[in-house]
């Protein structure tokens, strides 16, 4: 099993090596591929030493999986070349999400989606895979009617950049800037670009992306995406209006059986998910589960997963996991 890891000296690139090493993934043989002024560095994997290569040469080692986290404009370019020579490709970015020629995956939700003849497969945004991995099993009892997010995400959602501008503020040092404004003790309500109807691309991607995931449009979606700082996982208060009524011991008994999620709900005890308890982990973690008692059959949760891992890499992998489990690849 040869996998190419696109964007291998990025930060989910780093973490989807690790996450392969830790889920014991079946690799044979590791490419890892970056821009060329990362070409000939080493990237050691499970006690082997591998030098980064260009796309080109990549391409030429004819890789079965390739995971791409190296952005939208890349994937563009270069997945549909790996997938001509028959190469599998898990994109990260948001090139291919909304393409209806490509399949939108969280394994637990719709894996049973993916075919043989799927080469170009599409990673959910970070933001709307620990959303949906909470609402799936809750719409499938109740239906959803309207959903309504507001995200408290990390700088590492951004990028390294973020992180060191996060990193220099604490410190009191000058630097180069990821965001129009400090970030340190603040808040920005500006998670990616604005477009023309006033809101940013995350989310829009929250308003598009679990339509197309749970197969269904029926249901209204609106968003608001803020970014605070926190160095990893992000957060989401979500309000659930349903079609249907719904009983909260149920409720915390559906969440609690959905594989990859789990249940942090004791105010007696001060229990409820936080990024910093998230971290470093594949779980999506939903607590302060509470009926909305203004409107009927809504219902109130909060949802942390490490963006990172779930939200990016481990999803990732977990969708290559997937391919194999059913002889897809």
């Amino acid at each position: 099993m040869k996998v190419a890891v696109v964007g291998a000296t990025g930060m989910v690139g780093e973490v989807m090596l690790q996450v392969l090493e830790e889920r014991n993934f079946p690799v044979t043989e590791l490419i890892p591929v970056a821009s060329e002024r990362s070409v000939g560095k080493i990237i050691p994997y499970k006690g082997t030493d591998y030098t980064v290569v260009n796309l080109a040469t990549a391409i030429t080692m004819q890789p079965d999986i390739a995971l791409f986290s190296a952005g939208g404009i890349t994937s563009l370019t270069w997945a549909p070349k790996f997938a001509d020579i028959g190469t599998i490709v898990i994109d990260n970015s948001s090139a291919w999400r909304m393409d209806p020629t490509k399949k939108l995956i969280v394994p637990e939700i719709n894996g049973e989606a993916l075919t043989a003849e799927d080469k170009i497969i599409a990673n959910p945004n970070c933001s709307t895979i620990q959303l949906v991995m909470a609402l799936a099993p809750l719409h499938a009892k109740y239906t959803l009617k309207r959903v309504v997010i507001s995200t408290y995400q990390s700088v590492s959602g951004t990028g390294v950049k973020a992180v060191q501008q996060l990193d220099n503020e604490e410190a009191g040092i000058e630097g180069e800037m990821a965001y129009p404004h400090p970030i340190g003790r603040n808040a920005l309500p500006h998670c990616d670009v604005f477009l023309e109807n006033g809101y940013t691309k995350e989310e829009m991607k929250l308003v598009k992306e679990p339509k197309k995931i749970l197969n269904d449009d029926s249901f209204s979606v609106t968003a608001t995406a803020v970014r605070i700082p926190t160095a990893g996982g992000h957060s989401e208060a979500v309000n659930v209006q349903f079609l249907t009524d719904f009983n909260l011991a149920e409720v915390r008994q559906l969440l609690s059986d959905t594989p990859g999620v789990v249940v942090q709900d004791n105010l007696e005890t001060n229990t409820y998910p936080m990024p910093i308890t998230a971290h470093h982990k594949d779980d999506v973690f939903v607590g302060r589960i509470r009926r909305d008692e203004s409107q009927e059959n809504t219902l109130n949760l909060w949802i942390v997963a490490d963006n990172l891992r779930k939200g990016a890499a481990t999803n990732t992998i977990q969708i290559a996991e997937y391919l194999i489990d059913h002889q897809l690849v």
